[in-house]
């Protein structure tokens, strides 16, 4: 099995983590999005590593293979973001997925977050999928906080309470 190490975002990921992300939301579902849309990826520490929150890569064969982010909105919460896997990695043989939310659920609770809430499109049904399996309830967006980052491309939205550590 080809090792795979799920660590917190280091400056030099900065380019594996838009390389990782671009070609899933442009070729695989086909959203019209560019890297300079999405300016959190230029600033991850200040964006994601602030507060409460953090980012996550899957690094395979010293190459970003995977992506989640945990932005502190406040209030004992987070937004989950930008979780992505490159296809080669998917799937539970591999186990990235599971083991970037493991990293970021075990975060939540060290730092005493009550509640992480995500966005995203209905185009992603294995996303539905895998997000109920671990705990997410689907719910209205009328039932985000307000200081929820929405995202224009949302349109399904979740949330899982964190167990208190």
């Amino acid at each position: 099995m080809v090792e795979i190490e799920i660590r917190t975002f280091a400056p030099d990921d900065a380019d594996g983590v838009i390389s990782v992300i671009l070609p899933i939301q442009r070729e695989e579902f086909d959203i019209d999005i560019t890297a300079d849309a999405q300016p959190d990826l230029r600033v991850i520490p200040d964006f994601y590593q602030s507060g409460k929150g953090q980012f996550w890569v899957a690094v395979k064969d010293g190459a970003v293979a995977g992506t989640v982010g945990l932005k502190d909105i406040g209030n004992n919460q987070a937004a989950l973001r930008k979780m992505f896997v490159a296809a080669e990695v998917r799937g539970s043989e591999h186990g990235v997925a599971a083991r970037l939310l493991e990293a970021l659920f075990a975060h939540a609770s060290e730092v005493g977050l009550t509640d992480i809430f995500l966005g995203t499109t209905d185009k992603f049904l294995a996303a539905h999928r895998f997000y109920e399996k671990n705990g997410f309830s689907e719910i209205a967006s009328k039932d985000l906080p307000q200081a929820f980052p929405l995202m224009a491309v949302d349109s399904k939205f979740y949330r899982r309470k964190v167990a208190a550590n």
